[in-house]
């Protein structure tokens, strides 16, 4: 196949402008202008397809477009997390090749108590944590303080700094907010005080770990909690954004270092990822590393911390997108329709 077609594959932003998970949703527009000049600089036919809802745009745009492979961009749309699995899903039934991780595992990570109570199963440290599903609100059974997080999302969706709670009443009313205005579970993890890292995993050429990086916590005095909110995420310029510097590769001593990455390599192997994914710790003031979670569709854009961790490994990012092209080729069923299989007409 000496010109493989490839169908730069995203969700098209569902949320308004004055939506408090907005700037999530609308970066992917930008990753897919990076992408689509990475390969095409390196000779490839690219075009592009969004989708959000209805699942036929993709099948329709399959069959219009006959790519080779996808590069999978698809984050899930901004009300519904849940169709990023759901898509890959479809693109394996109908036989497409694509970059990044399967289904199953979008899925398994993706359910936070799911991943977590693997991750303990197998010997992985991961903090204490319970799960809320709908009100009353229960007494909390983990010590003060705590976190609370949605169980089925990522992207620090929902998290600032009023997500760690020291007492029933804050508790309570934290909890009730998610359930209110996600309409979906709520994990609650005992709070590890401490630093955090995090570590991307490649298997392009071979598997491996990246360098591992740290997002640093600044004083900003009474208050201030050191997590990663939204805000540190999304919100440019912000205090969070402006507390929460990273730094790649972490100043630790290479033994921690070695922990980190020998437990972000099992976990990558636990939940069947494949090609690329991050994951996050948390490290207690006495050295001990826990797993917050296993991020199958970490961020693509060139300045965010999977992209610092391939630079800091020497390797180069548009190369990087170019493998993962070629790697997803090479999963192509042999007798694959150009169109793929199972949705000719």
């Amino acid at each position: 196949m000496s010109h493989p077609r490839v169908l730069i594959l995203h969700n098209d932003p569902v949320l308004p402008q004055d939506h408090p998970d907005f700037e999530s949703e609308r970066e992917v527009l930008d990753v897919v202008e990076v992408v689509e000049e990475y390969l095409s600089d390196a000779g490839l036919a690219t075009s592009r397809l969004a989708i959000s809802h209805d699942p036929s745009a993709l099948l329709d745009g399959l069959r219009e477009q006959k790519p080779h492979v996808v590069f999978n961009l698809f984050e899930g749309t901004g009300d519904d997390g849940s169709t990023e699995a759901a898509v890959a899903c479809l693109l394996e039934w109908t036989g497409m090749p694509f970059t990044g991780c399967s289904s199953q595992a979008m899925m398994l990570a993706r359910n936070k108590p799911l991943a977590k109570r693997l991750l303990k199963e197998t010997g992985l440290s991961t903090p204490e944590f319970d799960v809320i599903q709908t009100e009353p609100i229960p007494q909390c059974a983990l010590d003060w303080p705590v976190i609370v997080k949605l169980a089925m999302q990522d992207a620090s969706v929902g998290l600032d700094q009023g997500s760690v709670v020291s007492d029933q009443s804050g508790f309570r009313d934290r909890v009730s907010l998610l359930l209110e205005q996600y309409r979906q579970p709520v994990l609650v993890e005992r709070f590890v005080p401490g630093r955090e890292f995090n570590v991307g995993i490649i298997e392009i050429p071979s598997l491996r770990s990246l360098p591992v990086a740290e997002i640093e916590f600044l004083n900003k005095g009474g208050g201030f909690w050191p997590i990663v909110t939204y805000d540190a995420k999304w919100k440019v310029g912000s205090i969070d954004d402006i507390a929460t510097p990273p730094c790649c590769p972490a100043k630790i001593p290479a033994e921690l270092s070695a922990k980190l990455q020998e437990m972000a390599l099992s976990a990558f192997r636990l939940l069947s990822c494949r090609d690329y994914a991050r994951v996050d710790f948390r490290v207690s003031p006495n050295g001990l590393p826990f797993i917050l979670e296993v991020n199958p569709n970490p961020d693509f854009h060139p300045n965010c911390g999977f992209a610092r961790g391939l630079w800091a490994a020497g390797l180069s990012h548009a190369q990087f997108a170019v493998d993962l092209v070629h790697a997803a080729l090479a999963r192509r069923p042999a007798d694959a329709a150009l169109s793929g299989r199972g949705i000719s007409r």
